[in-house]
C-alpha cells in the first residue's frame, strides 16, 4: 500500500473461497504516501494464527475503507493502510482476508486474528469481542444526487422517501429503528454492498442513501455525481479494530501501534489522503 523505506513482505492465498491479500508498495494513485519510523513493541506473548503474520479480516467493497485496486485483488484503502501500519510496527506480515460482512465478526480466532473494517465500537460488540483504542470518528450521512432539489436538514425529512442502505450496518439500525417506530415512513432498501447504494441513487432507483459520514466523503471526493446533504454530528462514533474477547495481548499490542502511528501523524496524512484534507 505506502510507499515506505522498508517495504513489507506479504502473504497472499486461496482459502475457504475467499480472496486473500495483503499490503505492498504501490503507486501514489492506489494508497497516500505517509510513512511510519521503525518501531520495538513487544509481541512475545501475542499468539497469532501463523507465526509472524497478522491475519486480518476486512469486508473488501467498502470504499475507501476497502477497496480493490485496479488490478482486481490488490486490497486497498484506508483500512488496509492503517492495518498494514500497524502490522509493520509489530514487526509482521499481514494477510487481508476478504470476507462478507454479515457474519464477519465470527471468523475472528478462527479465520483471522483481528478485524479492521469500519467497525463502529458499541457497548453490544463489546460483551463478545475487545476493541482497540478508536483510530477514526464517525458520523451518519445522507447522499443525494448532485443537483438534487431535496432539502435534508434531519433524518425526519426523510419521510415519505426511499433509501439506500448496506445491510447490517450502523445506518441500516439507524433506519429500521425510525421505521419500526414510526417516527418516519420510509422505505428501505437493504443491500450487501455499500457500492450498490450508491448505483441505485445513479439510476434513480432511491431518492437517498444513508452511510458513514466518512464513506461519504470518499464517495464525494471521487465523484461530482454525488452531494452530502446533511450529516448527523450530534453524537460521533468511534472505528476501532476488533479481536477475540480474550486476545488481550494483541489487543495491547494493536493500541501501542496505533499510539506511535497517532504520534507520528500517520493517522492524519491517511485520512487526508483517502477523504481529503479538511478546507
Amino acid at each position: 500500500m505506502k510507499k515506505r523505506v522498508l517495504a513489507l513482505m506479504c502473504t497472499a492465498a486461496m482459502a475457504l473461497g475467499m480472496i486473500t491479500g495483503c499490503g505492498s508498495a504501490a503507486t501514489k494513485t492506489e494508497s497516500s504516501t505517509a510513512t511510519t519510523t521503525a518501531s520495538s513493541i513487544d509481541i512475545s506473548d501475542v499468539q497469532l494464527m501463523n507465526d509472524g503474520v497478522l491475519t486480518v479480516g476486512c469486508e473488501v467493497g467498502y470504499p475507501p475503507f476497502e477497496d480493490f485496486a485496479e488490478d482486481g485483488t490488490t486490497p486497498i484503502g484506508f483500512d488496509v493502510d492503517i492495518i498494514t501500519a500497524v502490522a509493520e510496527k509489530l514487526g509482521l506480515q499481514v494477510n487481508i482476508v476478504n470476507t462478507a460482512w454479515d457474519g464477519i465478526f465470527a471468523g475472528i480466532d478462527v479465520n483471522y486474528d483481528c478485524v479492521c473494517s469500519a467497525v463502529t465500537i458499541t457497548d453490544e460488540r463489546k460483551e463478545t469481542m475487545l476493541f482497540s483504542t478508536p483510530y477514526i470518528k464517525n458520523y451518519q450521512a445522507v447522499v443525494l444526487p448532485a443537483g438534487s432539489d431535496m432539502t435534508i436538514e434531519s433524518f425526519m425529512d426523510l419521510d415519505g422517501k426511499t433509501i439506500a442502505v448496506q445491510k447490517e450496518t450502523t445506518s441500516d439500525e439507524l433506519m429500521s429503528d425510525y421505521q419500526s417506530t414510526g417516527t418516519i415512513d420510509v422505505e428501505i432498501v437493504a443491500n450487501e454492498k455499500i457500492t450498490s447504494c450508491f448505483t441505485q441513487l445513479t439510476n434513480g432507483e432511491v431518492d437517498a442513501v444513508v452511510v458513514d459520514s466518512t464513506v461519504a466523503d470518499g464517495f464525494v471526493l471521487k465523484s461530482d455525481d454525488y452531494v452530502i446533504a446533511y450529516k448527523d454530528d450530534a453524537e460521533a462514533e468511534e472505528f476501532g479494530i476488533a479481536t477475540g474477547h480474550d486476545n488481550t495481548a494483541l489487543q495491547k499490542a494493536i493500541n501501542e501501534a496505533l499510539a506511535e502511528l497517532e504520534a507520528e501523524g500517520y493517522i492524519q496524512e491517511t485520512y487526508d489522503y483517502w477523504f481529503g484534507a479538511a478546507e
